[in-house]
């Protein structure tokens, strides 16, 4: 393959975890916090992007192809990473948080900070260290966010990787479990993007779990690394059908990292096919858009942006204003 064809497939692999962020966010906007029985009730399967439904409580009133945080804060986190040339400034990342956070709430909407990012920030803004504002967060929100890590940052050295994932996760999630979690999804996005297959970005997520074991404040949990690897297995060979039912009652799809995180990458390692995968994830419960985005930025840095429909595409970038080729493209530009 020539240099030229190379980055082209590159860029198309980064395109397509971005945006399969945003896709699989935007999928499961109406679904999210609901159960099961609930989303059967009120949308059926999510075959494609729909309305908050009447018993949406946090996106109320949000149309088809809306995002919510998940790509907000990944599109934040982009920008901090270009702005300071790979380097992360912590700080102004929360304080960004909190002004996002007041914006959505002057909007009157409920889509505002997980719990571990919003207690990590009020403990900043009180005059905590960054060092330790973190200390508590164990759960999905550092790994809902990574994907832009991932396309920044090559796995050359994994070392190297996990210790940028754990320079953008201390503010909020600086524990074993928060940052073994964001550096399995970024991991798995990274291989992705450098051209391994799924088994191959799967293997580098478990690798990089369990470096990111070692970092951060010790927290009681499941070890990442093992559950993801447990948790593949299981769901391997199932009917979707039936990957949807041990998800949401066996694997578990609340914001705990053990849980959603584990879901989603289990479930992109087993998908047959990106776009109807990352639509199982939007309808199976629980943290549904957090669980479809990380999905579907593993799906998409593995088969690239071609594998997503045009039309959704366009959906999500008319509907959010979305442009996040330039960001792609500057991320890239760290990468090398």
């Amino acid at each position: 393959m020539t240099t030229l064809h190379a980055a082209t497939a590159i860029r198309a692999r980064a395109l397509g975890a971005f945006y399969g962020l945003a896709l699989g966010d935007a999928l499961g906007m109406p679904t999210q916090s609901m159960s099961r029985s609930q989303i059967l009730a009120d949308y059926g399967s999510i075959r494609s992007f729909q309305d908050a439904g009447p018993h949406q409580l946090i996106a109320t009133g949000m149309p088809a192809g809306s995002v919510t945080d998940d790509t907000e804060q990944a599109m934040m986190l982009a920008r901090l990473l270009i702005q300071g040339r790979g380097r992360f400034d912590a700080r102004t990342f929360a304080l960004g948080l909190l002004d996002w956070e007041r914006g959505m709430e002057a909007r009157g909407s409920l889509d505002l900070l997980g719990p571990s990012t919003k207690a990590a920030v009020h403990r900043l803004t009180d005059g905590e260290s960054v060092e330790t504002s973190g200390r508590f967060g164990t759960t999905n929100g550092a790994a809902m966010r990574i994907t832009p890590v991932g396309i920044a940052y090559d796995l050359s050295s994994m070392a190297t990787f996990v210790d940028a994932v754990a320079r953008a996760s201390e503010v909020t999630h600086n524990t074993n479990l928060g940052i073994a979690s964001a550096a399995a999804v970024g991991a798995a996005v990274s291989a992705g993007v450098s051209g391994a297959s799924l088994a191959e970005a799967i293997n580098a997520a478990i690798a990089a779990a369990a470096e990111g074991a070692t970092h951060g404040y010790w927290m009681a949990g499941g070890s990442i690394a093992a559950r993801i690897r447990w948790a593949t297995d299981y769901l391997s060979g199932m009917t979707a059908a039936a990957q949807t039912e041990a998800v949401y009652e066996v694997i578990g799809t609340s914001v705990a990292s053990q849980e959603s995180v584990v879901a989603a990458i289990a479930l992109a390692a087993t998908a047959r096919d990106p776009w109807e995968t990352v639509c199982l994830a939007a309808s199976i419960g629980g943290d549904t858009d957090t669980i479809a985005a990380m999905t579907g930025a593993i799906l998409g840095s593995v088969f690239g942006v071609e594998q997503w429909p045009a039309d959704s595409i366009s959906t999500v970038e008319s509907v959010n204003a979305l442009q996040l080729t330039p960001l792609v493209d500057e991320l890239l530009a760290l990468r090398t």
